[in-house]
């Protein structure tokens, strides 16, 4: 066993082909802010939260080819998941499978401007009036 000081998630890094786009639609969902000095036409273009693990969008040639095997999980703080589903989708994202089930749990699956996909769940409210 090796012992020490572990390492800390410092990003979460998506490639693409428009890394300011993106940086800044997922801006817009998360309420994170645009790293300091990032400009439209960088290479790499940062969102950042006090505390928190960023997101970082680098510029990659190739385009999105399969499924994610990774994908970031959203609960929204106060709106419902169909709430919070409806403005995904006013910033620009796709959805990609709806997951409901009757009993009002689930989750969707949606898709941002380049395709990498990622889920919005039930809110807190929501896990506690329909466990």
């Amino acid at each position: 066993m090796i012992l020490g000081m572990a390492s800390l998630v410092r990003h979460l890094t998506f490639d693409c082909a428009d890394p300011w786009a993106l940086a800044t639609f997922w801006t817009g969902i998360t309420g994170g802010s645009l790293g300091e000095g990032d400009e439209p036409g960088d290479d790499e273009v940062e969102v950042v939260w006090d505390g928190g693990v960023n997101l970082l969008f680098i510029r990659v040639p190739e385009g999105k080819s399969a499924k994610n095997r990774l994908h970031l999980d959203l609960q929204p703080h106060d709106r419902t998941r169909d709430e919070e589903v409806e403005r995904a989708v006013a910033f620009g994202a796709t959805v990609l499978d709806d997951r409901h089930n009757a009993d009002g749990t689930g989750w969707v699956v949606l898709a941002d401007p380049e395709g990498n996909e990622f889920c919005v769940v039930r809110s807190t409210a929501e896990r506690v009036s329909h466990p």
